[in-house]
């Protein structure tokens, strides 16, 4: 890797891939060594390039960014990675924290902030958006103000996808899991959160903006 910070860049949206390529060849320490728009793929890129930083984009179609840090970390526990999104609900970020990643960065952050944040975990440390931590550690002091706080790691993913309008079966396929222990998660779920439907989900997503309308 030229003796640069290689970088893997984990991310849906064909455009956002192109402005991070282009910052990143403007920075004399960064190189990007692969890209993708799935999860599926960066799992397999991230073994094939171990010593890259890898950032991941938490609002991947399929398999979610979440997830995705979780399967890379199941094979390498050395990774590194940064969470990336445009969401920054404190629970959403708290979510992919407790999934293994050592920072987060908005979208709307500058060149600058996230290139201190790749060197940042180059150096193996932890590095959080100030603005969002200091929201994600009033969000931590507030735990009984959202009940999706009472969620597992695990019980939080299958909630976004059946919230997403995602079936049983579809949930199943793409978490590797069976059909049954999906169905037992959503009973789980609707119990920690007190409602009766999938819809009910549905619209406390929304409501904590984790999907759109």
């Amino acid at each position: 890797m030229s003796g640069k910070l290689g970088i893997l860049l984990v991310d849906d949206h064909a455009i956002v891939r192109r402005g991070f390529a282009a910052f990143i060849a403007q920075a004399p320490d960064l190189e990007l060594v692969a890209e993708t728009g799935n999860g599926e793929t960066a799992i397999k890129l991230a073994q094939a390039h171990q010593q890259a930083l890898v950032v991941v984009d938490l609002g991947l179609p399929g398999l979610s960014g979440i997830e995705t840090i979780r399967r890379i970390l199941q094979r390498q526990p050395e990774a590194r990675i940064l969470a990336f999104s445009q969401h920054e609900d404190s629970v959403f970020i708290g979510q992919a924290l407790q999934a293994g990643a050592l920072g987060f960065v908005s979208k709307g952050a500058s060149p600058e902030l996230l290139q201190q944040a790749l060197r940042a975990l180059a150096r193996g440390e932890t590095f959080i958006e100030e603005h969002v931590a200091a929201r994600l550690s009033i969000g931590m002091r507030r735990r009984s103000d959202s009940p999706l706080q009472a969620l597992s790691t695990r019980e939080f993913e299958v909630f976004c996808l059946l919230a997403a309008g995602q079936t049983v079966m579809a949930v199943a396929r793409q978490l590797a899991l069976s059909p049954k222990t999906i169905a037992n998660y959503a009973t789980q779920i609707k119990l920690k959160l007190h409602v009766d439907s999938l819809a009910e989900l549905a619209r406390l997503a929304i409501r904590h903006g984790l999907i759109k309308a």
